[in-house]
């Protein structure tokens, strides 16, 4: 009989073969899926800057409860995050994403249809759950559906996407705006119509089966076998061609198996880092930068949306040039590029408005979000790639956590502080988080591009970038 232990070895074999594979279409077909989803978030997360001073004239909030229902989807997410990256690993990638995205598709469309701030609040909330959930997802999907190197690039692209999702967002609520439309029904219609690209996206992954990485640390070789084979064109040989019952790993061990290896757990603490100050730096000064624009007497609304529409197209640019260059410059040259650019450029915003020079703001702006695409590009991607193959879900979600906390706490708190500091000052409070950063990426963050994960004899999990291709 087959003991566990030999089961473990042989899963953990078969999973380092998976993750050094090259890849078919299909596989890149399942990332960029995965990767859309961002598209999505990005909507119901930013659409609702757009609107915010329509949903202020309608339901009349006060300046904390008007932050409160801006970040109530970040509170929602940083819990979905948790929970899903958990369920994903206990019972399956599939079963997750499918779930999640339904459940985003209702509740999306539900926002339309509240009658006053608490019910947006609590909406919201809940919208937020699945958004966590499905990126944590995402992620794992593309660290294990894809080859080294093009899942990093991958990865890497969602600020991109990111960025799509905010220009789309700007398009239609503009369209919407310059029509005529009646502003209480705009905001609503703003938000409620996310849940048209959510189920576009739901009836495009139907057909996509677990990963094989899954599927091997289950035992579910039979299965494995013939999702390696569409996936990266092996059959796993060195799998039987039957089922195993294993013991599932303890989550206990995750960040036992992160610790006990220095350049996974110096790279992760990297992440951890990264994805908290990256989180902030946009929630705080980009989030509310139509809200700031307005109030600062830079432009009117109309004038505004095309400010803002700009910066966007500019940073979407950034977003997947970022990627492009990741092999050349590395993960640290990426982040530490990003952080820099982000931390002179708040400054320079936070001058302007001092001086009053309002002209010169949306450049300042254009360029902090140049440098706040780069430096959020890689801080999931490396939470999830250097994570043990076992825990990978779990990883993604755990990463995640830190973007969520630290949106929330800056999307709440930034309208009280720039309404008790002023905005210059507060800008200037913000630059402190890009120049945290930049410091981390400089003396934190080793090299892992390339980077393919080796478990140790007790399947802990150890591991070190792949010889020359680190930079």
């Amino acid at each position: 009989m087959t003991t566990q232990a030999e089961l473990r070895h042989l899963s953990d074999a078969a999973a380092r073969h998976v993750l050094s594979e090259h890849g078919t279409n299909t596989g890149r077909r399942t990332g960029w899926l995965m990767i859309s989803t961002i598209l999505i978030e990005a909507w119901d997360l930013y659409a609702i800057s757009f609107l915010l001073l329509f949903v202020q004239d309608d339901l009349h909030p006060s300046s904390s409860m008007l932050g409160l229902a801006s970040g109530a989807v970040q509170a929602g997410a940083l819990i979905g995050a948790v929970c899903g990256g958990w369920f994903a690993d206990r019972f399956g990638r599939r079963k997750v994403f499918i779930t999640t995205m339904s459940l985003f598709v209702v509740l999306a469309l539900a926002q339309a249809f509240v009658s006053n701030m608490w019910e947006l609040v609590l909406v919201r909330f809940l919208l937020g759950l699945p958004l966590g959930s499905d990126i944590s997802t995402g992620y794992t999907y593309i660290m294990e559906t894809m080859p080294k190197g093009k899942r990093e690039v991958m990865g890497n692209r969602w600020q991109g996407m990111f960025g799509l999702g905010e220009i789309a967002a700007i398009a239609v609520i503009t369209t919407m705006y310059l029509s005529g439309m009646d502003h209480s029904l705009l905001w609503r219609v703003g938000l409620g119509i996310g849940a048209l690209p959510a189920l576009i996206l739901l009836i495009g992954r139907l057909d996509v089966p677990d990963t094989a990485l899954w599927l091997i640390q289950r035992g579910k070789f039979k299965q494995a076998k013939a999702v390696a084979t569409k996936m990266f064109a092996d059959n796993l040989e060195m799998l039987p061609d039957e089922d195993f019952v294993m013991e599932r790993p303890r989550t206990r061990d995750f960040l036992a198996g992160i610790w006990k290896d220095r350049t996974r757990r110096r790279a992760s603490i990297f992440a951890w880092i990264s994805n908290a100050m990256q989180g902030a730096e946009f929630a705080a000064f980009g989030f509310y930068l139509p809200f700031i624009l307005v109030l600062t007497g830079v432009s009117g609304i109309g004038a505004t949306n095309f400010i803002t529409g700009a910066i966007y197209i500019l940073a979407t640019i950034s977003g997947f040039v970022g990627p492009a260059i990741t092999p050349k410059l590395g993960h640290r040259g990426i982040a530490r590029w990003g952080y820099g650019t982000a931390f002179v450029s708040l400054l320079l915003a936070a001058a302007f408005l001092q001086v009053h020079w309002t002209a010169l703001v949306p450049f300042a702006a254009a360029g902090l979000m140049w440098g706040h695409y780069w430096a959020a590009s890689n801080g999931m991607t490396i939470a999830s790639m250097v994570a043990p193959s076992r825990y990978k879900a779990t990883a993604s979600g755990f990463g995640y956590v830190f973007v969520k906390l630290a949106s929330f706490v800056s999307i709440f708190f930034f309208p009280i502080l720039f309404d008790h500091l002023g905005v210059p000052l507060a800008t200037v409070i913000v630059s402190l988080l890009s120049l945290t950063g930049y410091l981390a990426a400089t003396y934190i963050l080793p090299e892992v591009y390339g980077y393919v994960e080796q478990e140790d004899k007790e399947g802990e999990g150890a591991s070190t970038p792949l010889a020359g291709e680190a930079h």
